[in-house]
């Protein structure tokens, strides 16, 4: 079964995928990567999983268009650091550069992207490594391990034996919300669940965590356009 797409301006690709369990059709729309996934019945033929799928259109451009663009990093994007906006320049020397005039990223331009990345990943390190560190001293607990990823369905998390991931995006978002993931699977060592005892912990070692909890819902997957 070919994937088909609704036309118009854009036309918009769509994903079919068949399953046994549904009982529906369904549609659902990625907020990381924008694709548009419609799941129908086994049995149900594919026409009337298109027609439903036209019927949803104006839905569909919505929210496609609330989402946004994807980004390429390359001279003139703009790129979020630390919840501020800089324009991503063309450096010289050898290390990139932060300063409130952009980001400078020596070297060719098709690598860019790459290099940019391998920057953010170093800050994203050093920045989460320290929240750790401090919301640990403050839990009292200590942690074995830290690593990076760039993970799609969580920002953070903890396993049974001490270790914390974190999404090297984190990087991109505002202080306190890479504060907040941190605090949040730092408490994790002492809670492995989200009980009213876990939420206790990471109010007593970050504060209020409404407003930063806030704004990873609402614009974490804004951070996943940026492609590098």
């Amino acid at each position: 079964m070919s994937d088909p797409h609704l036309p118009g301006d854009p036309p918009i690709p769509l994903i079919l995928r068949r399953s046994a369990q549904a009982k529906r059709i369904s549609l659902r729309i990625s907020q990381l990567d924008g694709r548009v996934t419609l799941t129908m019945p086994k049995r149900l033929v594919e026409r009337e999983a298109m027609d439903f799928a036209r019927s949803k259109e104006a839905w569909i451009r919505k929210h496609l268009g609330a989402r946004g663009e994807d980004v390429m990093i390359g001279e003139g994007a703009e790129l979020p650091l630390s919840g501020r906006m800089y324009p991503v320049l063309a450096g010289t020397g050898r290390r990139v550069k932060i300063t409130p005039d952009g980001i400078f990223v020596p070297g060719p331009p098709e690598r860019m992207g790459k290099r940019l990345s391998a920057h953010l990943k170093e800050l994203a390190r050093d920045r989460l490594a320290g929240a750790s560190d401090d919301y640990a001293a403050r839990l009292g607990r200590g942690y074995t391990r830290l690593s990076l990823r760039d993970t799609r369905s969580r920002w953070g998390s903890c396993t049974s034996d001490g270790g914390l991931m974190y999404s090297w995006r984190l990087v991109m978002a505002p202080p306190e919300v890479l504060d907040y993931v941190a605090a949040h699977e730092v408490a994790h060592l002492a809670e492995m669940n989200h009980s009213a005892a876990f939420w206790a912990e990471v109010t007593r070692i970050y504060g209020d965590y409404s407003a930063a909890r806030s704004w990873l819902r609402t614009h974490g997957s804004t951070l996943h356009r940026y492609k590098f």
